[in-house]
């Protein structure tokens, strides 16, 4: 029976590119990737940024964004982090903010608690809805201040 391997990509339309490749490495540490840099360079090509080396990457293409228009086909992209990292980012967005679907920017995010993780949803400043999520419920649980 055929299956997957993995998501591979996620493709977000984004004004500059390497603007928003800085904003993504600097809020959430995905980096881009040399070994497909050069996509990049052709000014319909993505430019790949990735957290794990590229196991999972975005792909992020010149064209508009999403923006305020309610949403239609995808509805976020949600990344998974360990129950320390959960917690290092609610911090951490204090120096590098997310932003609601207004557009308006957050520099505090309420956890939600769903039982068995938590997550903290925000948008990038081009309005890609995201989430962080962690499965170290109990972990957060016991240290959320």
């Amino acid at each position: 029976m055929f299956k997957i391997d993995q998501i591979d990509h996620v493709e977000l339309f984004v004004p500059d590119r390497h603007e928003a490749a800085r904003w993504y490495e600097r809020t959430l540490g995905l980096s881009v990737l040399p070994q497909f840099e050069r996509w990049a360079e052709d000014p319909h090509g993505p430019l790949m940024i990735s957290s794990d080396g590229g196991s999972t990457k975005l792909a992020l293409f010149t064209g508009e964004p999403r923006g305020r228009r309610p949403t239609a086909g995808f509805h976020l992209v949600a990344f998974r982090v360990d129950g320390p990292g959960f917690l290092s980012f609610l911090d951490h967005i204090e120096d590098a903010p997310v932003f609601n679907e207004a557009g308006e920017e957050l520099k505090t995010l309420k956890p939600r608690d769903h039982g068995e993780a938590f997550s903290v949803y925000f948008c990038d400043p081009w309005g890609h809805r995201l989430e962080i999520t962690t499965y170290d419920a109990g972990y957060v649980r016991q240290n959320l201040s």
